[in-house]
């Protein structure tokens, strides 16, 4: 049976063999018959500018352990765009992948990696859930490990002990929204489940919908949902990314199993990720292009900032960080999180060679 058959809450994007994903880097000079010899010279440098660009970008002489991937990811806002441009730019054909990239609930997608029908899971918290759980799931890698989160509240509810009693919109269970909450619950003196009630859906579209339908008094979410909530003027309560709290999402999640069986495969990916992020930051214009195509927003401004606060949180250096491992066990409600260890949830192995090898010289300053 193919992989996500019967999932509902999911969407299938084919990755485009693109010859040419930078169309219009390299412009023709004008033809003279004065300058046929500089004409020339220009073309011949072109030509191998060209030919180093795409030498440096293969990975033909690695023997890939496993071509086509199944990578699930929790939702298509500015956190995950990136690995859009990297589909649609054709990143991870060029480096020999195919991958069938599906949006699917976070609960959905670790019980995927875990019966082996995903690959790859670009999603957040589910996976450390997976892991207390008994499923040997790790991070290799953290595109994003500074939260994103805004918690509003509906017109008049200001602030967090105004929540007190009432309802908060969030997605999955375990996901970074419930975790946030539950961390500014906790040093509020507040409980969740008792003092305040979490209300949770499949997709962030999913939760914004019930807050603003009046069924929720308040809403954690990231963009772009975040900025359709303030475009309609309600209230922030917090900015996680102004408060400072890092939480890994979405980070490359995989079992250990897969990333000791398959490395090149999964240094190909990460590899090409990363070509889609410089892409992303270079190109906002192709970038806005493609967040508009998966989440079907049409307001320039909204699309505009949602790619703003992508610029903020997207980690060139994807080193997983135990940090923000520990503040995901610090307010979970699992019993077994507080005394786990963070360093069973993770390997940074491959990211680190992906770094040496190629994040440093595609990022030179930012990356070590």
């Amino acid at each position: 049976m193919p992989a996500f058959a019967g999932m509902t809450n999911s969407f299938r994007l084919k990755v485009r063999d693109f010859k040419h994903p930078w169309k219009g880097t390299l412009k023709r000079p004008r033809m003279k018959k004065s300058s046929l010899r500089s004409w020339a010279a220009a073309m011949l440098t072109a030509i191998v500018y060209c030919w180093f660009g795409q030498a440096a970008a293969q990975t033909s002489s690695v023997k890939l352990e496993k071509s086509r991937l199944e990578v699930a990811m929790a939702g298509t806002g500015s956190t995950s765009l990136p690995l859009l441009v990297s589909l649609e730019g054709g990143y991870f054909s060029k480096r020999g992948l195919t991958v069938n990239l599906n949006q699917v609930s976070a609960s959905v997608s670790v019980q995927g990696v875990i019966s082996g029908t995903i690959d790859i899971y670009q999603g957040g918290a589910a996976a450390i859930a997976g892991n207390l759980g008994g499923a040997d799931i790790i991070y290799v890698a953290a595109a994003v490990d500074k939260s994103s989160l805004n918690l509003f509240g509906q017109k008049g509810i200001t602030s967090f002990e105004a929540l007190r009693g009432k309802a908060i919109s969030t997605t999955s269970p375990g996901a970074f929204g419930e975790i946030a909450v539950r961390g500014t619950a906790r040093r509020l003196g507040l409980e969740i489940g008792k003092d305040i009630k979490l209300l949770y859906h499949r997709t962030p579209a999913e939760a914004l919908s019930t807050f603003l339908l009046g069924n929720a008094e308040g809403l954690v979410i990231t963009p772009p949902q975040t900025d359709m909530a303030r475009q309609k003027g309600y209230p922030m309560i917090i900015d996680y990314f102004k408060e400072g709290f890092k939480i890994i999402g979405p980070g490359t999640s995989v079992t250990r199993e897969f990333a000791q069986k398959n490395p090149n495969t999964l240094k190909a990916y990460l590899m090409a990720y990363l070509d889609g992020l410089r892409r992303t930051i270079d190109d906002e214009e192709y970038a806005k292009k493609i967040c508009a195509k998966y989440t079907k927003l049409t307001d320039m401004n909204i699309l505009t900032e949602t790619y703003q606060q992508g610029l903020r949180v997207w980690n060139r250096d994807m080193t997983v960080d135990p940090s923000a491992i520990r503040n995901v066990l610090d307010d979970s409600s699992d019993p077994k999180a507080k005394s786990a260890d963070p360093k069973r949830f993770y390997d940074n192995a491959i990211i680190q060679q992906v770094n040496r090898e190629f994040a440093a010289k595609l990022f030179p300053g930012e990356v070590k």
